[in-house]
């Protein structure tokens, strides 16, 4: 593990509670947080999911890729990824020096997650077939960028909180 950048990422699919947990850990551990959705949407001045829409998923990889070079030695705190970064081309090996985390959840939690379709308007018009094929392809790579994954299962944030935290190295 580095000592320059943040000292937690988390990944996961969208509604998987990478804000919620990012936040969390962030006031635990006392350092800041940072939603990379955030940065994307500040860099272009629009939401990730219309980025999506607007540039298709190969320019939008680019740009995350881009601008998570920039990111990563800025910040010491916790970092949340979006849902895809981890699968833009070159950036599991951006991420290869840092503590990793997967929150991983299947799909009849997302599912129950209100808002998530509003949010990334790219799930339309079958957001279940979408997010099952989502989960299928993306899975693996969170699994290959993480150094632990811990299950989000209709769990209790603060149950979460505690096996992300117990998951991360000693620094």
């Amino acid at each position: 593990m580095t000592t320059n950048g943040p000292v937690l990422v988390l990944v996961g699919p969208p509604g998987s509670g990478k804000s919620t947990i990012g936040r969390m850990a962030a006031e635990r551990l006392g350092v800041g947080f940072r939603d990379f959705d955030d940065d994307m949407a500040a860099e272009h001045g629009k939401e990730a999911g219309d980025l999506v829409v607007d540039l298709g998923r190969e320019r939008f990889q680019q740009l995350e890729h881009e601008l998570l070079i920039r990111v990563l030695p800025q910040h010491d705190g916790v970092l949340a990824l979006g849902g895809g970064t981890p699968t833009a081309p070159g950036v599991p090996d951006l991420l290869k020096p840092y503590s990793v985390v997967f929150l991983d959840v299947d799909l009849d939690h997302l599912l129950k997650r209100e808002g998530l379709v509003a949010l990334h308007p790219w799930l339309l018009p079958n957001p279940r077939a979408h997010l099952k094929q989502m989960l299928a392809d993306r899975r693996p790579i969170y699994t290959q960028v993480a150094d632990a994954t811990v299950e989000t299962n209709g769990r209790d944030p603060q149950d979460i909180l505690e096996d992300v935290l117990a998951a991360m190295p000693v620094r």
